[in-house]
């Protein structure tokens, strides 16, 4: 548990960019004053979620086993560096949602932990299901990433991009993609979301350590 725990910090402390590149947009972005409806600043900060597995893996991963860190020790200290950036995420644009957003009072500030509908259910369950979507976007790219050498990524790859060219245009299919993200994303059951992003999000890491365990670096 230490030498993931080490790995973990290592990680976290490596992904400087992320962290410099979410801040400057989170502080940059600006919505017209002539629109009546703003985007939340705090959106912006999903940025590192999606930012950081592509320097976990294309970054920290050859680095670390390089350095002798044990396959299963990068496993656990990378779902322990994406559970602290997914509190993180969570708790900062949880402040701007309940704290930031309000102060406007000249536009609709849209925050997409409302446009989920996970405002609904509180504040405490609505951070919950954030940070847990959050986990579950960082390990499902983790995992994506993981595979991009080998066959099996390239058909994840190909089979995504199908079914984004697909399934859009035919109204029929849209619905079943639109059920989909209705299930995972823009939920506002509580319980239900936590239990099917914490389910995909195990099957995405067991994923993920199938195939470093085959990856060689």
């Amino acid at each position: 548990m230490k030498a993931a725990f080490t790995v973990m910090r290592r990680e976290l402390s490596s992904n400087r960019i992320s962290f410099i590149v979410t801040a400057a947009v989170v502080l940059c972005a600006t919505t017209s004053g002539d629109s009546e409806i703003a985007l939340s600043n705090g959106n912006y900060t999903w940025l590192l979620a999606v930012l950081s597995p592509f320097f976990f893996v294309f970054y920290d991963c050859a680095k670390l086993m390089h350095l002798g860190a044990d396959k299963r020790d990068y496993c656990a200290g990378s779902l322990m560096a994406y559970g602290a950036l997914a509190l993180l995420v969570s708790a900062v644009n949880s402040v701007f949602c309940y704290a930031v957003d309000p102060l406007n009072k000249a536009q609709t500030v849209v925050n997409m932990m409302g446009l989920c509908g996970w405002t609904k259910n509180g504040a405490a369950a609505a951070f919950l299901q954030q940070a847990l979507f959050l986990f579950l976007v960082m390990v499902f790219l983790h995992a994506l990433l993981l595979a991009q050498s080998y066959w099996y990524g390239w058909l994840a790859d190909g089979l995504l991009a199908a079914v984004i060219c697909v399934f859009t245009p035919i109204e029929p299919l849209r619905r079943v993609l639109a059920g989909f993200f209705g299930i995972i994303m823009f939920n506002s059951s509580a319980l239900p979301h936590i239990a099917v992003c914490a389910a995909l999000s195990a099957a995405f890491a067991a994923a993920g350590i199938a195939v470093l365990k085959r990856k060689t670096l």
